[in-house]
């Protein structure tokens, strides 16, 4: 899929998608949507050129190769996502109080943690990432791989334990699957 050669890396747009540079932001299209993302803190430049991006270093040293091989990785990762997408799953977990988890707009609100009166919210990041809940299942999807796992990270971390022993105190929602989609 991609190759190295001594001026950078060249990386194969797939068939079903399209590429697009508009200055240092790029934007894929593909079947899933359409994502952009800016490469303008990233020291190396990236050309198209019919059906490659060729990612070249501004120097030669091996961070410069690291850096560009970076911008690879994240651009191989965009058009994963514009063509199957990105699935999270997180498991719901509780000893005594039972969880119950609501997505209401841009948020995600774990109700009745340990009892708690107040609603733990955390937010969805991005327009296209979508939140279900099946059972005990809390699923995150979305083309791209920054934003679905930043929503899961974000429902994670919302039920932290604080303040007693964590080996005790399981209760929370837990990711326990990630995968790009068939």
């Amino acid at each position: 899929m991609s190759s190295k050669d001594k001026n950078g890396i060249e990386l194969e747009i797939p068939e079903n998608v399209t590429v697009r540079k508009e200055d240092q932001l790029i934007v894929v299209t593909g079947k899933r949507g359409t994502i952009s993302k800016d490469f303008h803190k990233i020291p190396a430049s990236i050309i198209i050129k019919d059906n490659t991006i060729a990612i070249e270093p501004v120097g030669k040293r091996k961070g410069d190769l690291a850096i560009a091989n970076t911008a690879r990785s994240i651009l191989k990762n965009m058009f994963k996502g514009v063509e199957k997408g990105f699935k999270y799953k997180l498991k719901i977990v509780f000893a005594h109080f039972p969880i119950s988890v609501k997505v209401k707009g841009k948020e995600v609100h774990v109700e009745n943690f340990f009892g708690e009166r107040s609603a733990r919210v955390s937010r969805v990041v991005g327009d296209v990432t979508n939140v279900t809940i099946t059972g005990d299942d809390v699923i995150v999807e979305g083309p791209s791989l920054e934003e679905v796992s930043q929503t899961a990270a974000n429902i994670e971390s919302s039920t932290k334990v604080r303040g007693k022993d964590q080996r005790v105190f399981l209760d929370g929602l837990y990711i326990y699957s990630r995968d790009g989609r068939d």
